[in-house]
């Protein structure tokens, strides 16, 4: 059943309720630098942006937001601001009162006497709640004065100490830290409120927001949520790893307002989520009574859905790659699993091979039924499916045979499919088929991420199969595996996480960032943080094995997981530094495939 969030407004914009999806995205300039902040300002609005987000870092900085806010007024552009605060409840005072959102994060509002602090009994739980209550208080307060709406927005690594001893670094503890915040604006009446939880990890981002919504249902509160994959880096990595986990929740139902966070200029960030959001409509337009069938189940924990395993594929196997027979080759690193031709060819159902004489029998639905008791059923076989009347006539005739996987070859249809199976206790191995001919690079990679992406999150498929005539194979292979990874489903290269950048940011991250992957690229399995400040880096590059952190202007930090390494590096020594920590700590293994 859909989440149906109750309906806020921020400025003129409202969100929530029977409302479109929102876009949104976040300067990168200095705040005290009004005219750059103004001018980038509308060139994300012109893209698409209707709101802004700024970062506050201080009493001036929030005060420079009135101003910034009447030029871009003057200029015509009345587009909602949205003042993005840490650790300081004054400075979301004072911006609250000029502008029409802020964003803070539960994690920064711990007690003052928290810090550092490890191991809580149930009175200090109690009492540094008590000091967060009173903290947020005259906020609230402001807030209400002047109609500012407020987005309470969790992040992953940067729990406050109390939440991380009771719950730990984890989805729940996540949900529960934005719920006690809830709570404590419905106990002073204050309901304009917006939720999020991020994640630099679609399945943390993914299992918290479904948790947290979970949450709210059974209290009655239904507040608009907000998606986004935080540092999800750039180029194609960066777009398919939003849509994965954006597209996911989108087809259940979830979300009212997205950001997409790419470390490339912000305008860039609006024609991506317009395609997520596009992809994911157009795909319940084309399904049966306009849904996806968010029904099949909403872990709040990764499953694997059970399957045989056959020629390495099913199971516990990671799932596999498949590409149409083709002329153009592989270069390394991006050779499929498997091979198949003439996927999208005829009206086949089945295509039984023969390994011992290398041939192929390609028979029809009617051919199927036909030949059920005639034994051809050896080897390596595919039931090609393409709707689920076509599933449900073959069922009979192949369901749970351990010789026979199942390809579903219609995206708006494949919910509704593996729903049937998965009730009908069906444990052939799935494979997903989506045939696309745009020439469109990135909104075939963008359209693909969300729409497959959801199946690999949630552990219901076990291999990806994309067929685009008018790319190269060995770039449509390279997407597939860029799929599974941004799903945390088959890790096959070097994973980047990257802040967007803001106004905090202390060097040229884009830039950096192409740097580190040239020089990293090649390690498989690790996962690189590339940040630009050290106000969110430390917590939000959470699972990251290596962070690359901007400690102050010309200055860098390195870190082992969330341990500070080297401090104070000079920027143009850090690369290299890294490079060295890398070694140093034994996990410089490049693998060449």
């Amino acid at each position: 059943m859909a989440y149906i969030s109750r309906e806020i407004s921020v400025g003129n914009v409202k969100i929530g309720g029977s409302h479109p999806v929102r876009f949104q995205s976040m300067t990168n300039t200095h705040t005290m630098n009004t005219r750059a902040t103004v001018e980038q300002s509308i060139r994300m609005i012109e893209a698409g942006a209707e709101m802004v987000r700024i970062t506050a870092r201080n009493l001036k900085e929030a005060e420079n937001l009135k101003v910034i806010k009447n030029e871009l007024h003057q200029a015509g552009y009345e587009v909602p601001l949205i003042a993005d605060i840490h650790f300081n409840p004054k400075v979301a005072e004072i911006a609250a009162g000029h502008v029409e959102k802020i964003r803070i994060n539960p994690g920064n509002y711990a007690g003052r006497n928290a810090k550092g602090k490890m191991h809580f009994t149930e009175e200090e739980y109690q009492q540094d709640l008590d000091k967060i209550r009173e903290r947020i208080r005259p906020l609230i307060s402001v807030c209400k004065k002047h109609g500012t709406a407020m987005r309470v927005g969790s992040n992953h690594g940067s729990l406050s100490p109390r939440i991380t001893d009771r719950f730990g670094d984890t989805p729940e503890g996540m949900a529960i830290s934005v719920m006690e915040f809830c709570r404590i604006c419905d106990e002073l009446d204050f309901h304009n409120i917006v939720v999020s939880m991020k994640s630099s990890n679609t399945r943390v981002m993914v299992h918290a927001t479904r948790l947290l919504v979970r949450k709210m249902e059974e209290e009655g509160f239904y507040y608009p949520v907000h998606l986004g994959v935080t540092e999800a880096g750039s180029g194609i990595e960066g777009r398919v790893k939003s849509a994965v986990g954006i597209g996911t929740l989108l087809a259940e139902e979830i979300g009212d307002t997205i950001r997409v966070s790419l470390t490339e200029s912000p305008e860039k960030e609006l024609p991506v989520a317009s395609n997520i959001v596009e992809a994911v409509q157009s795909e319940k337009e084309k399904a049966r009574n306009g849904k996806l069938y968010p029904a099949i189940g909403l872990p709040f924990s990764y499953q694997r859905r059970e399957s045989f395993s056959l020629e390495a594929i099913g199971n516990k196997s990671s799932p596999v790659v498949i590409s149409p027979d083709s002329n153009t080759g592989f270069y390394k690193g991006n050779a499929p699993d498997f091979i198949f031709s003439d996927g999208n060819k005829g009206n086949e159902v089945l295509y039984s091979f023969d390994r011992k004489n290398d041939s192929r029998t390609a028979y029809s639905l009617s051919e199927v039924h036909q030949i059920k008791d005639s034994g051809i059923y050896t080897g390596l076989n595919f039931v090609k499916i393409r709707n689920i009347k076509e599933l449900e006539a073959v069922h009979q005739v192949l369901a749970n045979k351990p010789f026979a996987y199942i390809l579903l070859a219609n995206p708006a249809g494949q919910h509704e499919m593996i729903h049937f199976l998965e009730n009908e206790k069906a444990k052939n191995p799935v494979i997903l088929y989506h045939f696309n001919e745009t020439n469109d690079w990135e909104a075939f990679a963008i359209e693909v991420s969300s729409l497959l992406g959801p199946f690999f999150i949630n552990g219901r498929a076990d291999g990806i199969w994309l067929d685009n005539p008018t790319h190269a194979v060995k770039e449509v292979a390279a997407l597939m595996y860029t799929i599974l990874q941004g799903s945390r489903s088959r890790i096959s290269k070097t994973e980047f996480i990257a802040c967007p950048s803001c106004g905090r940011t202390e060097f040229d991250i884009e830039q950096t960032l192409q740097k580190v992957k040239e020089k990293t690229g090649h390690l498989k399995g690790l996962k690189i943080a590339v940040m630009g400040c050290i106000v969110n880096g430390p917590g939000e590059m959470a699972d990251a094995d290596y962070g690359y952190v901007g400690a102050a202007r010309g200055k860098v930090t390195l870190y082992k997981g969330k341990t500070v390494k080297k401090k104070n590096i000079a920027e143009e020594k850090a690369i290299d530094e890294l490079i060295n920590l890398i070694k140093e700590e034994g996990d410089w293994k490049p693998v060449f495939r």
